[in-house]
């Protein structure tokens, strides 16, 4: 199959997105910097494209002008094993951002992140209805998800 990269449009901000998002998750690093010629459409010499990997996944920012934006109809999910992991992926990428309900967050340039704990299908996936149903409504209520509380609430009779 050939590779596929997702290309990230932002205005301006997209060397400081690669370095947020590289410093965030382990294994990550900066590829390749690539700046516009005389040809433009920008200043010469300012960053055109960041070329980015995150934990071996590539990324590409392109610093393409102020006519797109980002929307939470894209959005990345991360699968964290442990409360401490959501703990920290949310604190990195929701500052300067904005909280948002049920697990997902938009970081300080407007890219929408879903941080997920791996328990959360499993518990949504129960075969008990009635207990599956429990942590939908506990998660419901939550921002950040607080993998105890939706134990707790599975293990209500």
């Amino acid at each position: 199959m050939n590779e596929i990269t997702p290309c990230l449009w932002f205005d301006t901000e997209g060397e400081e997105a690669a370095k947020l998002y590289t410093s965030v998750f382990p294994n990550s690093k900066i590829l390749d910097v690539a700046r516009y010629g005389e040809a433009g459409p920008r200043p010469a010499g300012t960053v055109m494209t960041v070329s980015f990997e995150l934990d071996g996944q590539k990324f590409v920012a392109l610093n393409g002008g102020p006519e797109f934006t980002f929307s939470e109809a894209i959005s990345f999910q991360v699968s964290c094993k442990t409360q401490d992991e959501v703990d920290a992926f949310w604190s990195k990428l929701s500052e300067g951002g904005e909280e948002g309900p049920c697990g997902w967050l938009k970081d300080r340039f407007g890219l929408s992140w879903q941080i997920v704990p791996t328990a959360l299908p499993k518990l949504l996936g129960d075969p008990d209805r009635e207990k599956s149903q429990r942590v939908m409504a506990a998660m419901l209520k939550m921002k950040k998800i607080e993998i105890d509380v939706l134990e707790r609430a599975a293990a209500e009779a």
